[in-house]
Formats: C-alpha cells, sequence, structure tokens
C-alpha cells in the first residue's frame, strides 16, 4: 500500500489534480464575484412594487409610510436597546431577533432622506396600491405619491385618472424641449463661448507681442461683435424654450396627506410600479439600463448615467496605449538587438523588472511633478503665454494621466516585446542578411512584424493594469465631475488639456465620498461591472489582432 502511494505520488498525478483544483477554484470565485456585482448593480435598474403601510411605534405614534423594501436583516433586541430605539412590549415578549426593513421613502426633499429603518412587528395594514405613482427627478430623487391633478400656467387642466392619460404627452412635450435646450446649450452657445475665448487669447497675444496693428484688431471686434449677436439671438430662443418648457406642473398627494406641487421640466420619468405588466416593466428597466450608460450624471453621482466617465476611461487607455506601445518597443529593440549584453544593460534590466513593483501612487507624484508643474509649466510659458495666469497644460488634463499609465505600464511592455524577440529564431536574422538587407531593414521587414505579437501580449497587460488605476490619476486629470469631454467639435477637437472622469475614481467617489450612501451603493456594482466589461472587450480586441498576427507568421516561425 505504501509502496503503490508512493508510485502514486511519484507519478505527479496528484500535482495535476491539485493544480486543476486551484484552477477551477480561482475560476468560481472569480465568477462568482462576476454575477454577483452583476446581481446586486443591474437590479437596481428594476422598477420595485411600492409597499404602503402604518407604521405604529410603540403604540403611541402612527404614521402612514410608502417605498420599496431595499433590504431586510434580522436583528436582535439588545442591539436595538444598545441603539436607543424605544421597544413595545409586544416585540419584547415574542423573540430575542426583529426583522428590520431599509425602506426607500424618497421624497427626500420633504422628509429629509431618501431611506428609512422599520421594524416588522410596527408595521400593519400593508398592501400594494396601484394608483400609485413614482416619479423619477432631475433634483431630490425619486418622489412616492398619488397623481391628483396636472396644472398649466396655474390653472387645473385635468385630475384623477384623466390626468394620468394627460401626463405622458406633456411629458414628451418637456423631454422634445429639453433636447432643443440641451443643443443650444451645449452646442451652439459652447461653441460661440469659445470662439470668443480664442479672440480673447489672440487680443492678448497681440497685447504681449506689442501689435496694435488697426487692421487686425479692427478684424477681432467685428468677429466678437458677429458672435456676441449670434449669442443674443440664441438668449431668446431660450428664454421662449424656458418659458414653454415651466408651463406644466404636476400635483402629487404624498404619504403625510400634503400636496406639493412638481415642474414636469424636473421629471426624468414617470410610472405605477403597481399597475405594471412584466412586457412594461422590462421597458423601464432598459430605459433605466440606456440612461445609466449614455447619460452625464446628477444628484451628486447618485443618479443618472456615466457616459463621461465612459468615455474619459476608454480614451486615456487608448492615448495610453499610443504613447506606451512605441517606447516600450524601441527600449526592447535597443537593448536586445544593438545594445552590447553585459553589466550596464543586466542592470537596466534589474530595473525595469523592480519598476513594475513600485506603487503607482509614487508614479502619480512623479506625473503631478514633472508632467504638470515642470513640462506643462514650461509649455504654457513657452506657447500659451496669452492664457497666463490661467493654465493651459500646466495642470491637470488627460494628456498627462496617459503619460503617466505609459510609464507606470512601459515596463510590461519592454519585458514581453524583449521575450517576443528572444523567441525568432537568428537563422532568420542571419538568412534576411544573407540576401543583403541591411540590419534596420531585416529589423524592420522581418524580425518586428514576427514579434507583434508578443508586443500585444505586452499592450494587453498594460490596458489591464491601466484601466482600473485610480490612485495616481486622482493627482494628473481625473476630477468628480468633467464639465465638457476631451473630444468635441471645436478645433483642434482633440483636447488633451482637459480633465475627465473617469470609472474607477467614479466608483471610489460614489462608494466613499457620496453624501447619500445607501442611495449610491448599487451604483457602485452596476459601474465596477462595467468597468470590468470595458477592460474585458478592449482586451479581447487586442487578443484577436495578437491571434491573427500570430496565425499570419506561424509558418515563418516553423
Amino acid at each position: 500500500m505504501r509502496k503503490t502511494l508512493k508510485t502514486w505520488f511519484d507519478s505527479g498525478t496528484p500535482w495535476i489534480w491539485l493544480n486543476a483544483g486551484a484552477v477551477s477554484l480561482s475560476l468560481i470565485m472569480v465568477f462568482g464575484l462576476l454575477i454577483m456585482i452583476a446581481v446586486r448593480g443591474m437590479s437596481h435598474f428594476w422598477p420595485a412594487q411600492v409597499l404602503e403601510f402604518d407604521y405604529t411605534i410603540a403604540s403611541k405614534f402612527s404614521q402612514r409610510i410608502a417605498g420599496e423594501i431595499n433590504d431586510t436583516v434580522e436583528v436582535s433586541l439588545e442591539n436595538l436597546r444598545n441603539s436607543g430605539i424605544e421597544l413595545g412590549k409586544e416585540i419584547q415578549q415574542n423573540s430575542q431577533w426583529v426583522t428590520r426593513h431599509l425602506i426607500k421613502t424618497g421624497n427626500r426633499d420633504v422628509l429629509g432622506s431618501d431611506f428609512r429603518w422599520v421594524l416588522a412587528p410596527y408595521m400593519s395594514n400593508e398592501h400594494f396600491p396601484q394608483d400609485i405613482i413614482v416619479l423619477e427627478r432631475s433634483e431630490w430623487g425619486n418622489l412616492y405619491g398619488y397623481l391628483k391633478a396636472i396644472k398649466q400656467n396655474g390653472q387645473i387642466v385635468s385630475e384623477n385618472s384623466s390626468a394620468w392619460t394627460d401626463l405622458s404627452p406633456r411629458l414628451d412635450r418637456v423631454k422634445n424641449i429639453q433636447e432643443q435646450i440641451r443643443d443650444i446649450e451645449k452646442h451652439k452657445i459652447g461653441e460661440i463661448n469659445y470662439e470668443l475665448e480664442q479672440l480673447r487669447l489672440k487680443k492678448r497675444g497681440l497685447e504681449l507681442d506689442k501689435n496694435n496693428e488697426p487692421e487686425i484688431l479692427s478684424q477681432i471686434k467685428s468677429s466678437e461683435d458677429t458672435f456676441k449677436q449670434q449669442f443674443g439671438v440664441l438668449q431668446s430662443e431660450l428664454a421662449k424654450l424656458y418659458q414653454g418648457i415651466n408651463r406644466d406642473k404636476l400635483v402629487v398627494e404624498i404619504m403625510d396627506g400634503k400636496h406639493i406641487e412638481i415642474p414636469f421640466a424636473k421629471i426624468v420619468r414617470a410610472y405605477k410600479p403597481n399597475d405594471m405588466s412584466f412586457i412594461q416593466r422590462i421597458g423601464v428597466y432598459l430605459s433605466r439600463a440606456w440612461e445609466f450608460v449614455s447619460d452625464d450624471p446628477r444628484e451628486a453621482n447618485t443618479e443618472g448615467g456615466i457616459f463621461p466617465a465612459i468615455f474619459g476611461t476608454v480614451m486615456m487607455v487608448i492615448i495610453m496605449s499610443i504613447l506606451v506601445t512605441p517606447f516600450g518597443v524601441v527600449t526592447a529593440v535597443y537593448m536586445h538587438e544593438y545594445a552590447k549584453q553585459g553589466p550596464v544593460i543586466r542592470t537596466i534590466r534589474i530595473a525595469v523588472n523592480n519598476l513594475a513593483g513600485v506603487p503607482s501612487i509614487v508614479y502619480g507624484i512623479f506625473g503631478l511633478g514633472f508632467f504638470v508643474y515642470f513640462l506643462g509649466g514650461n509649455i504654457d510659458q513657452l506657447f500659451f503665454p496669452e492664457a497666463l495666469p490661467a493654465p493651459t497644460f500646466g495642470t491637470p488634463g488627460i494628456l498627462w494621466s496617459s503619460l503617466t499609465l505609459a510609464i507606470l505600464t512601459v515596463p510590461v511592455v519592454i519585458v514581453a516585446t524583449e521575450e517576443g524577440l528572444s523567441r525568432i529564431p537568428r537563422a532568420i536574422r542571419e538568412g534576411s542578411l544573407a540576401l543583403g538587407a541591411t540590419k534596420a531593414e531585416t529589423l524592420w521587414r522581418t524580425v518586428l512584424p514576427m514579434a507583434t505579437p508578443a508586443m500585444m501580449t505586452g499592450l494587453i497587460l498594460a490596458v489591464a493594469r491601466a484601466a482600473g488605476e485610480v490612485a495616481p490619476l486622482m493627482l494628473v486629470g481625473v476630477v468628480k465631475l468633467a464639465p465638457s469631454l476631451p473630444l468635441d467639435g471645436n478645433f483642434p477637437f482633440l483636447h488633451l488639456e482637459r480633465k475627465f472622469m473617469h470609472l474607477g475614481f467614479h466608483i471610489y467617489d460614489v462608494g466613499f465620498q457620496s453624501p447619500n450612501v445607501e442611495a449610491a451603493r448599487p451604483l457602485v456594482y452596476a459601474t465596477a461591472l462595467l468597468l470590468v466589461i470595458i477592460i474585458v472587450i478592449l482586451n479581447l480586441a487586442a487578443i484577436w489582432i495578437r491571434n491573427n498576427l500570430r496565425e499570419k507568421y506561424k509558418a515563418v516561425e516553423n
């Protein structure tokens, strides 16, 4: 028996099974984590039913509450007593544990908070009213109540059931006006403001150069007058649109019996969650999910979408890839193909490997000091003196963030590229030289194309690390809310000096800096899932390119 067991261990079979078990356990943990993130994040967009009940605290105080059940936990009576919560005799006599619900009550502008903990034994008359409505608002979060009337210019035009029928077309009208307002404010007026700023900088540049030619100044003045005239016309259009968008209001009765008026301009979405079919719920779910990935954030990033963060993350990774690949490849080619192998090169390789272990925040400090203050400050002095003291490149931006992450990830590209170069047979280089090609031609036309799969491997690893970094970006370009995207229709179209939003920082900000923790928690999961999906998509694209290149040069390598 002992001999058989020894033979079995000597054969290596146990280690194969142990390795397979470890890999399987790792996969289960990874997929389990992703499933948990997906369930917690994506379930946030499902329109939950609204529960209404009477809440009587220790037979002394009663009130009507309505909201969504956000969480349910079992709490010991001892913990409740230690928290200073008053308990009735009926709870203390039943058991040592009591059910506690976290209710999303909404109506933050009236109640002061979105969420409230309630004890199940104090709840009575629980039901799901069919006519209760949920209003998702651009300010103050959700509102729960009963639709009583619709007012137009201060006069009631429909009430009760007819008001619900009249709500949808009026809401569509308001959304159409909002699109027109957004187009004027964000694009047309934005372009005029950009052109006026360019004219101001041009005039300031002439002053610094002591160039006071009347003809040039007259042209600038004429252009300014033209843009200001266009601005005045757009302001008049905006005034009419705002007058039209503020025409209609809703009258809603909330849980304490008060009637409040909600402007249609503040409503994002309205629906009756307890009176919806499954298909209608799916429609609301898809609408909310699409809003999440395509709209701008609101309410301190706890509502709305995260499109600017998605855009900023993808653009930063693309710029970083464009910067890191040539630098890493050139360094690897020099070290492997040209440099004399000796103590100096070995020391450089050790240093490159050690750079991969430097904490990322150190790179952020370096990027802030060197790129932003030194390099960016000197660029402003040389090329943008007319904008000073307001910095152009001497402030954190997407260019410096991309350069900082390029330096952070360049060791990965160097090591991967050098390993790819070392796998290319020496006979291929010698054959190319024997046919009359120079060393540079051999390198450019033969060696580098065959090493491209290894370069892509390094790029894949660089993208995977850079896309999830947060600490250095907080110092060199990422902000909580960016007013404009780094890419727009104004020349030169790509504005590398602008600050940007990032999914990783968005997760940190919403999860740890939000004033409304309970409302922000599901968005943390949803944003984390989206970040993982984007990284996977970027990596799959790089892997697809690498596999095609590998198949292309496989025959040559063989």
